[in-house]
């Protein structure tokens, strides 16, 4: 028999009982103000990050500002810019579900599986992610490219099967589509002249993805594009503009349905900008010629949980 006393020790609790924190509802439920969480910020990243050198791929990163792991330009999502030289080869693999590519310049060909894609600028690709992505330029080429690998890491989940194949939404394609929505005599009265990508997967979102919404729009020579906001982070990029488009974004309207005190975003060809959600936003062009544009947003993620909630001033 063995004689040995180990007494229990009082003082540490079961491992169980560890990690179990109690909080008095007013000071967690609004973290943001509680100073516990930070906003996503205002942050523009200029065209100058992928007009030369190599080829690489470019996060778009504020996961430092943000307080989460990198790299993240907002909670769930990751935008970046590519260059890809002619003759040069990237393999893409993010543990994403979902990512939306841009064709700034250039042409070339992704290969994922089974499918191959031949791509040139203007061009729109939507990729899921469970196997990796080939890209070859065959001339110099530039994209912009936002992924859900944030949404993932955060969950602390892998992405296990895949809700779309490769889709490639045309250049020539969405150009007649989002000119047949500003030919149309209503354009005028409507809250914006664009067109939203979808894929035949969703139909309950319309959405370019399960998680991604994306919109390809024109902000016409002397308009303004009225306030409004959504839940859904937008990750702006600007295809091309004249001087004298810029846009305002703020927390809060005036009594006359105005931006009160707000941040200004002067826009140039290949910026890329953040709006947070929840943020009233405007967009004006001065000039006498159109601009064009493309926010990609979680907005897919937003609507199937019906938190989108976007309103105009």
């Amino acid at each position: 028999m063995n004689s040995e006393f180990k007494p229990a020790l009082a003082d540490t609790p079961p491992l169980h009982l560890l990690d179990a924190e109690y909080f008095e509802y007013s000071k967690a439920a609004n973290p943001i103000s509680a100073n516990l969480i930070t906003r996503i910020p205002y942050h523009s990243f200029p065209a100058s990050l992928y007009d030369s050198g190599p080829s690489r791929v470019v996060p778009l990163d504020l996961s430092d500002a943000l307080g989460c792991e990198g790299p993240a330009t907002g909670p769930g999502l990751c935008a970046n810019f590519i260059r890809l030289n002619a003759g040069d080869t990237l393999n893409l693999q993010p543990n994403a579900t979902s990512q939306v590519f841009y064709v700034i310049a250039g042409e070339g060909s992704v290969v994922q599986g089974e499918h191959q894609i031949e791509w040139s600028k203007g061009c729109f690709i939507a990729l899921p992610g469970l196997l990796q992505a080939s890209f070859r330029a065959s001339q110099d080429a530039r994209l912009y490219y936002v992924h859900d690998e944030p949404l993932l890491r955060y969950l602390g989940v892998t992405r296990s099967a895949d809700r779309f194949i490769p889709t490639l939404y045309p250049a020539e394609l969405a150009n007649a589509k989002l000119r047949e929505a500003a030919d149309d005599p209503r354009a005028q009265d409507r809250s914006r002249i664009s067109i939203l990508l979808g894929n035949r997967h969703f139909p309950q979102t319309r959405t370019v993805t399960h998680v991604l919404w994306a919109m390809y729009g024109i902000l016409p020579a002397g308009s303004i594009q009225k306030p409004h906001r959504h839940q859904s982070i937008a990750l702006d990029f600007i295809i091309d503009c004249p001087k004298g488009c810029y846009s305002l974004v703020g927390t809060e309207l005036d009594a006359d349905g105005q931006i009160r005190n707000p941040v200004r975003v002067d826009w140039s060809p290949g910026l890329a900008f953040v709006t947070p959600p929840g943020y009233w936003h405007a967009h004006f062009n001065e000039s006498d010629t159109e601009a064009f544009l493309i926010p990609i947003q979680d907005a897919g993620l937003q609507t199937y949980l019906r938190s989108l909630d976007i309103r105009f001033s």
